[in-house]
């Protein structure tokens, strides 16, 4: 049986990655969610999933593809997306849903995001919401962002633009944009701008709407080109929340029925308590 949602997330293996599965566990949302986690080059042990899956409720799905080697030309695969390389398009096509939503392993979301996605995209073909900016050190809220992911033709890019974070779309209306994860935009030096690419052909060919309210925590990257732009227009707000404590990690209802997923370098699942 279909998933009613699919999450994408590539991954490095980055101890990030807990915490932006720990948001996926304590969704709103009680129907069947498939996670599927793409491991382009591993900076951390494989082992690691198994810890941040000990929480998983009996609703949720995680599967790990890792080939073993870089799909990526950053690492020295062959595809030309330096973010993922094919992984974002693969797993889009292996999802086992027709919603499909991505997430990095460096952000998480806001309890209620894929609950208000799945409610204003049954009347479009992709969907968005807003996000927050966070302290990369403190990861406490700075401010709403309210100068780049804002949607078609809203914001300082010239057509608008959604980070992938705050995108769902419909990947059976919208089959022709998968290939676009794999294709940077032309004339761009730096190749991560595949989802600037994606953006333009939903945003060209498609009906899109929008939650309307941020629901994606986004953790700012000081080696970012944007990182000075945006601290001009936070103005002070950047440093006072450096300045707050860290907050505790997400806890998710543990279920000791569900297991961990386990084993690596194919496809798998950990489905005892999803298949009733």
């Amino acid at each position: 049986m279909p998933a009613d949602v699919a999450v994408i997330m590539p991954t490095l293996l980055r101890p990030s990655l807990k915490m932006a599965l720990r948001s996926i566990f304590e969704q709103s949302h009680k129907g069947r969610i498939q996670v599927l986690v793409g491991v382009d080059r591993p900076e951390g042990e494989v082992t690691i999933v198994d810890d941040c899956c000990e929480g998983r409720p009996p609703n949720v799905v995680v599967q790990i593809l890792y080939p073993g080697y870089s799909t990526s030309v950053r690492h020295g695969g062959l595809g030309t997306a330096r973010d993922g390389g094919v992984l974002r398009s693969v797993l889009t096509h292996l999802a086992n849903a027709r919603y499909v939503a991505y997430l990095d392993d460096d952000n998480w979301w806001h309890r209620d995001h894929l609950s208000r996605m799945l409610k204003v995209i049954r009347k479009a073909d992709w969907a968005y919401a807003l996000r927050w900016f966070v302290h990369p050190l403190s990861k406490q809220v700075i401010c709403v962002d309210e100068w780049e992911s804002l949607g078609p033709d809203r914001g300082i890019f010239s057509v608008g633009w959604v980070d992938p974070n705050c995108l769902m779309f419909d990947k059976l209306a919208c089959e022709s944009v998968i290939q676009y994860w794999n294709i940077p935009l032309p004339g761009d030096a730096t190749q991560l701008t595949s989802d600037r690419n994606v953006f333009a052909n939903l945003r060209a060919r498609f009906v899109g709407a929008t939650t309307g309210k941020p629901s994606v925590y986004y953790v700012l990257g000081p080696a970012d080109p944007l990182h000075p732009q945006r601290l001009k227009r936070m103005g002070g707000l950047y440093e006072q929340a450096g300045g707050a404590d860290p907050p505790p990690a997400p806890v998710a209802a543990v279920d000791r029925s569900a297991p961990p997923a386990r084993g690596f370098g194919r496809l798998f699942s950990a489905l005892k308590n999803t298949q009733k």
